[in-house]
């Protein structure tokens, strides 16, 4: 069960500590894209997103998006945040994560990956050793595949729901 549960759990990645992830040394952060950058299916970028992507660059951070959705999506996402992305990722599977590793020149104790999903994206990244960040997905709103998993998850949130930090 180890294995399904992240370093981190935090509300959004808002409250992510990036000189934590510095002290530890984190040198590449991973994220998702639907629920965890922006609401399901939703193109709204918000500048704030942006702006805090143009930070993590500034303090010498790598980034990527790994997302399962669409090409098309993924890189219009990408390209507004200035940074790489692996689209039709098949997470939890272990490739897209080596690849974006590959990408960014970093190895599995220098990367985290920051996501919404436990059976994808922290269970996919646990299985390779990156540090895994837990966020609260933003939206209800979610594909029918996922509300299924949902319902798995809230067994693994009930154990490690004491950890959110808000």
């Amino acid at each position: 069960m180890g294995i399904l549960y992240p370093n981190d759990y935090v509300y959004s990645w808002q409250h992510i500590d990036v000189q934590k992830l510095k002290a530890i040394g984190i040198k590449a952060l991973m994220f998702d894209l639907d629920n965890t950058l922006v609401p399901w299916n939703s193109g709204d970028l918000q500048r704030e997103i942006r702006n805090w992507f143009v930070y993590l660059h500034q303090t010498d951070f790598k980034t990527c998006i790994v997302s399962n959705n669409s090409k098309q999506r993924v890189l219009q996402s990408c390209d507004f945040l200035q940074t790489q992305g692996i689209y039709k990722a098949a997470k939890p599977r272990r490739k897209a994560f080596r690849q974006a590793m590959q990408m960014l020149d970093v190895s599995p104790t220098e990367t985290a990956m920051v996501g919404d999903q436990v059976f994808t994206d922290i269970l996919g990244a646990n299985r390779l050793g990156l540090y895994t960040i837990l966020v609260v997905p933003m939206s209800k709103q979610e594909f029918i595949g996922t509300r299924i998993n949902r319902q798995l998850e809230k067994l693994v949130l009930r154990k490690i729901k004491h950890r959110l930090i808000q």
